[in-house]
């Protein structure tokens, strides 16, 4: 074969290829550019507030590309913008599989956890972050929350001391370090922290009521009663204020000063359960039967779990020489409260009036081999009216 033709043959094979690997190159240039082109859109959608049209167009990518950790990330924040944590969480933990390092992604998830209230899970991402970020504030806080969240009080404290330390003008951040002072059972904290609030803020009215928990927790009632009701001189328009001074006067057995704090409160909350309980017995406690009846049976029928109402009831009935309807409304009364002292040992004053001796007996067994005092504490009154 002649050169030429050698030439010919060469330039006929050679230039097919040539133009086959120019297309390929032009495919892969236009493949590169949708996916940024996609990219773009994606993150302008987003930058809109476009949270629908943003996902689409995440979730377009994803299924694309099933390893591209920046759209599982961005799915994972449109999920927790839509409050949809369960997804959002699926998402973060997805885009953590194949780069745990992609900044701000453990912090998301955590959030995510945090607001899910897997707190134990957000507390993992959270000391993985401060790790790497010592001191941050926002760390802090979050940790300490989510610590609170789990009840571990005690590990709460030192995060909260810390986070309220590094903003002095923060109320709220001292609400939360007071109460799970007051939770952990660390009293001269509570009051320290009280003063401080007190500072920054004097009519913050559920200050003064945990200060006054702590102070009736440490056997000072007295003192509880006095702060409460310069809480109440201070501001009588706060949230529980009268109710709480009308609790400690109950405990101390000022039945008629109780009442009419108690009514004050309904005053302010008509509906507030615990208000209405406690009226209605101090009503009792004076001697004044008629009044309370009909609120005790509507008390009854809508929560037949509250000891003070079968109490009530089983005095009104007693009074009216129902015998059998006593004793029924007594025993459900303990029933209530298997655990309360006070309950079992008021239930026994009842009995011995009926002249059901050893039954009064066995309850005052009972009541002695329990915790004391017996009243509920005025926190965990106020929270189950919440």
């Amino acid at each position: 074969m002649s050169s030429s033709a050698r030439s010919l043959r060469n330039r006929g094979t050679f230039l097919p290829a040539v133009a086959f690997g120019l297309i390929a190159l032009a495919s892969s240039s236009a493949q590169s550019i949708d996916a940024a082109g996609a990219r773009a859109n994606a993150l302008a959608l987003e930058q809109r507030g476009d949270n629908a049209g943003a996902e689409q167009a995440w979730q377009t990518i994803a299924k694309a590309e099933p390893h591209n950790v920046e759209a599982l990330a961005h799915l994972g924040l449109l999920e927790a913008r839509q409050e949809q944590l369960e997804k959002a969480i699926d998402y973060y933990r997805q885009a953590i599989a194949l780069n745990p390092k992609l900044p701000g992604l453990q912090m998301n998830l955590g959030l995510a956890l945090f607001k899910a209230a897997q707190f134990p899970d957000a507390i993992r991402m959270f000391s993985a972050e401060i790790k790497q970020h010592p001191g941050d504030q926002r760390l802090t806080i979050l940790l300490g929350m989510s610590h609170y969240g789990l009840k571990d009080y005690l590990v709460a404290i030192p995060y909260l001391r810390r986070a309220a330390d590094h903003d002095p003008e923060n109320v709220t951040l001292r609400m939360a370090l007071a109460r799970s002072c007051l939770l952990s059972e660390q009293y001269p904290c509570v009051i320290e922290v009280h003063r401080e609030i007190k500072s920054l803020d004097s009519k913050v009215a559920e200050a003064d009521i945990l200060a006054a928990e702590a102070l009736d927790a440490q056997k000072d009632r007295d003192a509880a009663v006095v702060l409460v009701e310069a809480a109440v001189k201070a501001n009588p328009e706060g949230e529980d204020v009268h109710f709480a001074l009308g609790y400690l006067l109950w405990t101390k057995g000022r039945w008629a000063e109780a009442a009419r704090e108690v009514k004050a409160e309904l005053q302010r909350d008509p509906q507030n359960l615990q208000a209405r309980i406690y009226l209605a017995d101090a009503q009792v406690q004076q001697g004044d039967f008629a009044t309370p009846l009909q609120e005790l049976q509507k008390l009854v029928a809508s929560d037949p779990s509250q000891p003070l109402v079968h109490l009530d009831l089983g005095m009104i009935a007693a009074k009216n020489g129902h015998k059998d309807d006593a004793i029924r409304e007594f025993k459900m009364a303990t029933q209530s409260a298997p655990e309360n002292a006070d309950v079992h040992m008021r239930v026994a004053k009842q009995l011995e009036s009926l002249g059901r001796t050893e039954e009064a007996r066995l309850e005052r067994e009972r009541a002695s081999r329990m915790p004391q005092p017996g009243y509920p504490s005025l926190l965990d009154i106020l929270e189950s009216s919440d």
